[in-house]
């Protein structure tokens, strides 16, 4: 039948062409070496946005790795998500299974760019998406930070997903709609303290990835920012951020930075359960102008 040799040409061709403008419109973009800035490394800072960034909640060593130092970030701890469980990699300097041998733009790349040292997308599990309005000296402060920390070995495992290579290639799709590279910007209506709580929440503290709802295609919903969202493993809704206080939630500012500081400790129960637990055991580690400058912008969501 001529008419159905040629339907199947056409579709032959059209498939050719779809699978190369999708090959073309998810290729990396990585960052050049000639775009770090010139930068003197600050520990202390590295440290300090280490915390914020909530990296050993992630990076934790997994269960049947023995360290001496289990609060080391060696990886291998399993992610579960919906779409499938991850084990994040080793942070620690080691030459061979961890970042020991990483560029300083091949990590910059795989924190704001979600690209792995092999330019492959990384999946946003990884939230990339936030540290991705982070100052890069910030960035480059935490690589310093890692380096000082002792090497471990803990080869990394490759992740329980299906269709992996295709999944990663579809995640440059997601990037044009969901990875937004603007720096972030202090908003001068407000005071230090606020931009710097602000700068914190949305950068390397990543609160939007949860407390934001997303569409069906897992790109955050901006227009509805820290109004709550899905749990990232599947497990119920995470609540709202706004009206902390007018909610009766808590009873004013200095109540919303003792409940970041102290937690369950401090008799904050809803603050320190499930994972958030983790999330406020990192907060309680940075200083107190930080825990306060957070409250401080988060009483500000309305």
């Amino acid at each position: 039948m001529p008419g159905r040799g040629k339907y199947v040409a056409g579709a032959a061709v059209a498939a050719v062409v779809g699978g190369a403008l999708f090959w073309l419109v998810t290729t990396p973009q990585p960052l050049a070496a000639v775009a770090l800035p010139q930068h003197t490394a600050d520990l202390a800072n590295g440290e300090r946005l280490y915390h914020a960034a909530g990296c050993y909640s992630c990076h934790k060593p997994a269960p049947d790795l023995k360290l001496d130092d289990a609060t080391l970030p060696a990886g291998g701890a399993p992610l579960k998500t919906p779409v499938g469980t991850f084990y994040p990699p080793n942070l620690t300097p080691d030459g061979e299974t961890g970042i020991g041998t990483m560029t300083d733009i091949a990590f910059v790349n795989a924190v704001q760019r979600g690209l792995s040292p092999e330019g492959e997308h990384l999946i946003p599990a990884f939230p990339y998406a936030s540290y991705a309005h982070m100052k890069v000296e910030d960035v480059l402060d935490i690589r310093a930070y890692l380096a000082s920390l002792k090497p471990v070995s803990s080869p990394e495992m490759a992740p329980d997903m299906m269709l992996e290579p295709l999944v990663r290639r579809g995640v440059g799709l997601w990037k044009l709609m969901a990875l937004h590279v603007t720096p972030w910007q202090a908003d001068p209506a407000h005071t230090a303290s606020w931009n710097r709580g602000a700068y914190l929440v949305n950068g390397p503290g990543h609160c939007a990835e949860c407390h934001t709802p997303r569409d069906v295609f897992m790109v955050p919903k901006t227009a509805q920012a820290f109004m709550g969202g899905a749990h990232p493993g599947g497990e119920g809704k995470v609540p709202s951020l706004h009206n902390l206080v007018e909610s009766k939630r808590y009873t004013d500012q200095a109540d919303v930075s003792s409940a970041l500081a102290f937690g369950e400790m401090g008799g904050y129960k809803h603050v320190s359960s499930s994972g958030m637990g983790e999330v406020q055991g990192n907060i309680s580690q940075l200083p107190q102008t930080d825990i306060d400058a957070i409250a401080e912008y988060l009483v500000s969501l309305k």
